[in-house]
């Protein structure tokens, strides 16, 4: 079968010498070429939803392809569509620009002026990865085919607000209405969700590390399969080794995960590393937990501004999650909203430890009762960020599917959930 190639080349010239070239590659065959980046990722995203075999092996990006600039044009292909391989054409051949293009998800290189034998060499590598990546997504019997699983970061304003039970709850009410979730430790340091789950485990997220091609076989043996079909990626047991999982293993783990699940859920802690920084830059919905006092609203602020400072996120591309919160604090939604400049969901939690405390000392916070008002909270919240599908009802009440029955939501008057 030949090797199919679609051209991203902006420039009316770099296009005919480019498809001139590329017809000339023996078992090659070009797909005619698209323009711009908006056009790239839409007929990408229009062969997908047919199917993964329709995608092309490979796709060749000109530098001066627009708006999207080449390098993050590469890495919204890389995530989204992750069995394409994509050669990056470019006049600066320089040692940093082609580490830049593989951190970003290239799969090569080519210097202008093209030359036949370098093209036809690295079109060549590329395409066999593709195969070989496409071999192993069919032959997982729980792939997901879609054109890439959304991405939710949950980070805390600091230690001790809540964000390990929000991320599990959100994970726990995606799998229930039937979405392949995966939930991902990257506290990599104090990450306790192993202990939230009464879980005992011998591989960790520091397993794909040294990784630099994760096959869907080799993810599957990293992963913990819960009793609850929840797929868990857990932080090391030994915290020092949280060091080895750089920011750059980091983007290769969520861009495997995002691939294979239609849900991926990330507890990033309340400490910012690279690697947590890297997925909160990655992630589709990025959620900062706080409570409402002082202390904790404050640290919500500097985490936002130091996310902007940094360039991982916009204030205003970040979603606070009150936790604990009752109608006689003097700190409300609206107060927490102007003071972070973020967004802020509407679903907030409701202080109710004593509801959680059995099952958090148990060890089996997935064993929390279905009455908890604390867990109808953050399942609703599930529903408010799409991701865990309502089996009927509206914003006032419902029901989530599952294997295990269903779990009903109502809710409160005082805005807890």
């Amino acid at each position: 079968m030949p090797t199919r190639i679609l051209p991203a080349v902006g420039d009316a010239d770099a296009v005919r010498s480019i498809t001139t070239l590329l017809s000339q590659l023996p078992d090659v065959e070009p797909v005619a070429p698209v323009t711009d980046s908006t056009q790239l990722v839409d007929t990408l995203a229009r062969l997908a939803a047919e199917s993964v075999d329709e995608l092309p092996e490979v796709v060749v990006v000109h530098e001066r392809i627009g708006p999207v600039p080449a390098l993050e044009l590469i890495r919204e292909v890389a995530l989204r569509f992750p069995a394409v391989g994509v050669i990056l054409v470019t006049s600066d051949a320089s040692p940093g620009l082609f580490q830049a293009a593989m951190d970003y998800g290239a799969r090569g290189l080519v210097a202008l002026p093209l030359s036949y034998e370098e093209l036809a060499s690295r079109v060549q590598a590329v395409a066999q990865w593709s195969v070989g990546v496409r071999r192993h997504l069919g032959s997982g019997g729980d792939v997901f085919t879609g054109v890439g699983g959304t991405v939710v970061t949950v980070s805390g304003a600091k230690g001790g607000v809540g964000a390990t039970l929000t991320a599990v709850q959100l994970a726990l009410a995606a799998q229930a209405s039937g979405r392949a979730t995966a939930l991902v430790d990257m506290d990599l340091q104090a990450g306790d969700i192993a202990s939230y789950l009464d879980v005992q485990f011998r591989r960790s997220v520091v397993d794909l590390a040294a990784i630099n091609d994760i096959s869907p076989r080799v993810l599957a043996d990293a992963v913990f399969r819960h009793d609850t079909g929840l797929a868990l990626l857990l932080a090391p047991g030994e915290g020092e080794r949280g060091e080895e999982v750089t920011d750059r293993a980091a983007r290769q783990v969520v861009s495997a995960l995002r691939s294979r699940y239609e849900v991926v859920v990330i507890d990033c802690g309340a400490q910012l590393g690279g690697a947590g920084a890297a997925a909160v830059e990655m992630a589709d919905k990025a959620l900062l937990v706080t409570t409402p006092d002082v202390i904790a609203v404050r640290g919500a602020k500097r985490a936002v501004r130091m996310w902007d400072r940094l360039q991982i996120r916009k204030a205003e591309e970040t979603t606070v999650v009150v936790n604990r919160h009752t109608r006689g604090t003097e700190i409300q939604p609206p107060l927490v909203r102007k003071i972070t400049g973020t967004a802020v969901a509407a679903t907030t939690v409701p202080a109710a430890f004593k509801e959680l405390q059995g099952a958090v000392d148990s060890g089996r916070i997935h064993d929390l009762d279905g009455r908890s008002t604390v867990k109808q909270a953050l399942w609703t919240l599930a529903g408010e960020l799409g991701l865990a599908k309502p089996a009927g009802g509206d914003r006032k009440g419902g029901r989530f599917r599952s294997d295990r029955g269903s779990v009903s939501f109502r809710r409160r008057k005082d805005g807890g959930g």
